[in-house]
């Protein structure tokens, strides 16, 4: 069998902008190539109060999940659509954003708390395989700024002088901050539920008593999701607890990113070669690529990721729980596949049955 080689060691995301109205961070595919193999994008938004990321689109579908803060908005307008919907975010919550979809994004708070937003997401469709490009409408890299006086002047039936101020007025990059006492517009808390998704506060699919918390998040739970085509994942893993090797079986990726705590992780792939070895921790990003297998191990301090998987509906088998793959083969085969006594598969098939994906330290 050909020998493949895979980096897949966790990355930091580097500072692309900063400026007085915020920063924004992003993963490259040229410092992270796994990121243009499997087609992930990545990155991370910081608003302080009274910061405004101008009005945008992106090549790439993604969900934003809010890492800090209670007083984030977001704007949105839908393709095909001709109407604004305003939404409040706050820490733990998930935000799908389609492919296409008009958003802006604003920190309503009068205080020192930032809000931070890290959005994952699926880049088959991207300028840039494994980056997303942002197209902002105005602004010092606005797309009314692109075309000419002449161009401008028609489309808006203005003078010259009109269509200069209309495009040139705005000179602000990317993130700008806006005066003391702007009223924003109001949030729909009507359409909220539909539209954002707090995953803290979700009922959780797996917990277990020093082990930790699993939560999915799919199109079934959230219809919105299936907007932008992506599932999501959380997972809190209390202090030296295992989330147990997994993998995805329907050819997808999974991308991680480690929002607190730190731990160690595993990946093992072709030729059951283990593809990597490492600590990860807070503000890292992971992507095992289709079909390799991954396991985690918190520290001490313990840990919490969010991933996501570009599909709707994933399918994730488990190797070493109740819903493992050998708990489903005839014990024959597995003894046979394994090489043991029939004793010692009955053994190995028994400590199984009494684990989940989470598993808490051994005493």
């Amino acid at each position: 069998m050909a020998s493949m080689d895979f980096d897949l060691s966790p990355k930091s995301a580097q500072k692309l902008f900063e400026g007085e109205g915020g920063s924004y961070y992003s993963w490259s595919s040229s410092g992270f190539p796994m990121l243009g193999e499997q087609k992930v994008g990545a990155g991370k938004l910081v608003l302080p109060p009274r910061g405004f990321a101008l009005p945008h689109y992106a090549d790439s579908s993604k969900i934003g999940y809010v890492l800090q803060g209670s007083d984030g908005i977001v704007g949105m307008v839908l393709p095909n659509s001709s109407e604004e919907v305003v939404l409040r975010l706050k820490k733990g919550d998930v935000i799908p954003v389609p492919l296409g979809a008009l958003s802006w994004w604003y920190n309503n708070g009068d205080h020192s708390e930032e809000v931070v937003i890290v959005f994952l997401g699926e880049t088959s469709k991207s300028f840039i395989p494994g980056e997303f490009t942002y197209f902002f409408l105005s602004g010092g890299q606005g797309i009314m700024g692109g075309f000419s006086p002449e161009f401008m002047s028609r489309a808006y039936k203005m003078n010259g002088k009109e269509a200069s101020k209309l495009a040139k007025s705005q000179t602000g990059i990317l993130l700008i901050k806006l005066e003391p006492g702007v009223s924003m517009p109001q949030p729909n808390n009507k359409i909220a539920e539909k539209m954002v998704y707090n995953i803290d506060a979700a009922l959780a699919d797996v917990e277990v008593n020093g082990g930790g918390v699993f939560k999915t998040l799919t199109a079934a739970k959230f219809p919105f999701l299936e907007e932008a085509g992506l599932s999501v994942n959380h997972v809190r893993l209390e202090a030296n607890a295992m989330h147990s090797p997994s993998y995805t079986a329907d050819g997808t990726f999974q991308a991680f990113y480690v929002a607190s705590g730190a731990g160690r992780v595993q990946v093992v792939g072709i030729g059951g070669k283990r593809a990597l070895d490492t600590r990860i921790q807070a503000g890292q990003l992971l992507v095992v690529p289709r079909f390799f297998v991954v396991a985690q191990i918190a520290d001490s301090e313990g840990m919490e990721f969010v991933s996501i998987l570009p599909t709707t509906s994933p399918t994730i088998e488990e190797f070493a729980s109740k819903k493992s793959v050998w708990n489903a083969l005839s014990p024959m085969v597995s003894q046979i596949a394994l090489s043991v006594t029939p004793e010692f598969e009955e053994f190995f098939r028994s400590n199984m049955q009494k684990t989940t994906i989470l598993i808490p330290p051994t005493n």
